[in-house]
Order: C-alpha cells, then structure tokens, then sequence
C-alpha cells in the first residue's frame, strides 16, 4: 500500500462515523441471506454495495432502514441503534420497486412526501424545483404517475426519496431503466451531494458506477467479500477492472 493509501485509510477509521453495522446477520428460513456483516460507513462517503442478485444488497438496505428485523448483530445509524426513531427524518430510502402513487401526478407525490416530513412551502418549493431538473420530469410535473413509462415513475421514486433534503440516502439501483445521459447527470448529482456532506449508500450492477464511488462493499453470498477504494480493490487483486476484481475476490474466497 503506497503512503498515499495508507493516509487515505487512516483518514478514513479516524473520522466519526455516520452508520457502523457489527455482525448483521439475516436468516429466511434457514436460508442466510446476509451472514456475520461488519461494515462503518462515514459521513459525507459515497459508498457502492454490488454484487450479483441475491447477494444480499437489498437485504442489508432493509435492515439499516427498519424494513426487516436482523436476526442477529446489530447495526446504528447516526449514533442510534436500528431501527431508528429519532432520527428517522434524517435518512432517506428508494427501494428498487417504484414507491410512488400512480393515481397522483408527479408533482402531487411530492407534495405528500413532503408534507410526511413537515416541510414548509418554501423549502418544498425549492427542491421540488431542484429535483425535477435532475430527473429531466419538469414537463412531467403535472402528469399522472399511471401514464409515465417506467424509467419515469423510477425517477419519480428517486425524487421523492429526497424531496426533504436527508443527511443519509440509501439508494437501492436508483439509475435502473435510465439513458446513459441522464446517469451522468445524476452522479453528479451525488457527486455535489457527497460534497456537500450527505451520505449516500447506492446499489448497482453498473460497474462505471461503483468506480465513482469512494468506497466500494463487494457482497456475494451473503457475505462481504472486499471492501474498499476503487483504486485498492484493483490493486490488491491485480486487475484492469472492478468486473474482472470481483470475480478475483470471489474465487478467493470459495463456494
């Protein structure tokens, strides 16, 4: 590890951090779905979780947001243990499935997202502004989520997940069914929110994504099999690719 890594990682264990996750585990019927997860995110890190279907991601997204209860570890979120209550207003979560109401118009979900979270008109106002721009539905405000194509009502969920402004994002495939331009315009998106010391937590399949990361959680199995920056994740496996890293860490680790 080079002196420059070595400062980054130091870096990264001295600063507080935002979600700290010690032995998380979750059983479905004998199944393991995630086994023995020990992970500390910090605040203002953009960390990418990947890995194949059914490797866990989702599972561990709801856990940390109070969807499904561990089976055993633990897990807290700004200091508080899962599932959070005093500090709920402050996180913010877009499950893959789109969570929006078809009989309303876009605009109109929005408003009751925020309405959820006491934001007064002003405020509401101004990110709704914000965040139509970034998901390309300004001429869509006011159209039924029922008439959109599917991409659409998927950026409608993804607004709605962050009309109220969180400090924490759990972001489950939040560019699925979206054009290669407008994935550029939401990864700066995050790249300016990540700036502006959000933390956000993204799942994805696309390994251009996970590369803009600042950390990287590769899961397979249920399990964490490699965890770190893009730049040492290839470096320890000695590859070209992040693709080509994961299947390196996966056959280190076996079945």
């Amino acid at each position: 590890m080079s002196e420059e890594d070595r400062r980054s990682g130091m870096t990264r264990e001295l600063e507080p951090h935002s979600i700290h996750l010690r032995k998380l585990t979750k059983v479905f019927d004998g199944l393991t779905a995630v086994s023995n997860l020990d992970m500390s995110i910090s605040k203002g890190t953009l960390y990418g979780l990947i890995g194949p279907n059914g490797s866990g991601k989702t599972t561990t997204i709801k856990m940390l947001v109070g969807l499904l209860k561990a089976t055993s570890g633990e897990a807290t979120i700004l200091g508080e243990k899962v599932p959070i209550k005093k500090n709920i207003a402050r996180i913010s979560y877009m499950p893959q499935e789109t969570a929006v109401y078809s009989e309303l118009t876009v605009h109109e979900n929005l408003e009751m997202f925020a309405g959820l979270y006491s934001m007064d008109k002003e405020s509401f106002a101004r990110r709704e502004s914000e965040l139509l721009s970034m998901t390309d539905l300004d001429e869509r405000k006011d159209s039924l989520v029922s008439q959109l194509s599917g991409g659409m009502r998927h950026r409608t969920s993804l607004a709605c997940s962050l009309i109220h402004d969180p400090e924490i994002m759990f972001l489950d495939e939040p560019t699925v069914g979206v054009d290669p331009e407008l994935r550029v315009g939401f990864w700066k998106y995050f790249s300016d929110l990540k700036a502006n010391g959000k933390t956000i937590i993204i799942t994805t399949h696309y390994m251009d994504e996970a590369s803009r990361c600042d950390i990287v959680g590769m899961m397979r199995m249920g399990r964490l099999i490699a965890e770190g920056t893009p730049k040492e994740l290839l470096k320890s496996s000695n590859t070209p690719d992040l693709e080509s890293a994961f299947l390196a860490f996966a056959k280190r680790t076996g079945p």
